[in-house]
C-alpha cells in the first residue's frame, strides 16, 4: 500500500491525481502546513527538505513529485500514465514533464513566494508583476502545443496532464489565466471531468465550477 503525504492543492496534488488514475491501494496522510507541520521533528525525519509531497512504498520513502509520479509509472506500466521504453512519445514525455516540473512550476513558485528571493517589499511586488508576464508567456508556449490535441503527450493522458492540471490551477488568478486560452482552456475543462479528477478535488477541496 502507498502512503502519500499530503497537503490539498500543494505539489502532493500531482502525484494524488496520478494514484487515482493508476485505479491503485493507497492512502493519504495530512501533512498539516497551518501549523507547519512539514518542518516538525517527526516529518523531518521522513522527508530532510521539509516540503511536501513525500511517498512511503512498503518502506521506500521518496520525495519530489516528479521522482514520485515515474517510481509510480515504473511500477504500474499497465495504468499506461507514461509511454512505454521505445515508444517514440516517450522522449516527448520526458521533455513536458521536465519543462512542467523544472521551469514552469519553478518560475511559479518565484511569482507565489517573492519574498524568498529579495529582502526588499518594494522589490518582491516588481518579481511577483515580472513572474506574472513570464509565466504567462509559458501558458501561451503550451496553448500552442495543445492546438489539435486533447494530451499533451500522445493520445492518451499522462502524468504531464496531471501536471499541467495543478500548475494551471496555481495560476487561476492571473489577469490571463490558463482557462482563458483557447487550447489550454479545451484541455483543462476536459480533464476536469474526469472521474479521477472529480474525485482527488472533492479531497482537495478545490472547486470545479470555473471547469464547467
Amino acid at each position: 500500500m502507498y502512503t502519500l503525504f499530503y497537503f490539498p492543492q500543494n505539489a502532493s496534488w500531482a502525484p494524488h491525481l496520478v494514484l487515482e488514475e493508476m485505479g491503485v491501494d493507497y492512502e493519504l496522510s495530512l501533512v498539516d502546513r497551518a501549523v507547519n507541520a512539514q518542518k516538525s521533528d517527526q516529518y523531518m525525519a521522513l522527508n530532510p527538505t521539509g516540503r511536501i509531497p513525500t511517498l512511503v512504498d512498503d518502506g521506500l520513502v521518496i520525495f519530489e513529485s516528479a521522482a514520485i509520479c515515474l517510481h509510480l509509472c515504473e511500477q504500474n506500466t499497465q495504468a499506461n500514465l507514461m509511454p512505454k521504453v521505445g515508444d517514440p512519445n516517450r522522449a516527448q514525455f520526458y521533455q513536458w514533464l521536465f519543462y512542467l516540473t523544472t521551469t514552469l512550476q519553478a518560475e511559479i513558485m518565484l511569482y507565489i513566494y517573492p519574498g524568498k528571493h529579495t529582502s526588499d517589499r518594494e522589490a518582491a511586488a516588481s518579481i511577483v508583476q515580472a513572474q506574472e508576464i513570464r509565466i504567462t508567456e509559458m501558458y501561451a508556449l503550451l496553448d500552442k502545443q495543445l492546438e489539435d490535441k486533447e494530451y499533451l503527450v500522445g493520445n492518451t493522458v499522462s502524468v504531464c496532464d496531471c501536471f499541467l492540471f495543478m500548475l494551471s490551477h496555481w495560476c487561476s488568478g492571473f489577469k490571463q489565466p490558463p482557462l482563458s486560452f483557447a487550447h489550454l482552456g479545451r484541455c483543462l475543462r476536459n480533464f476536469a471531468k474526469r472521474p479521477a479528477v472529480v474525485k482527488v478535488c472533492a479531497i482537495e477541496r478545490t472547486s470545479l465550477a470555473a471547469y464547467e
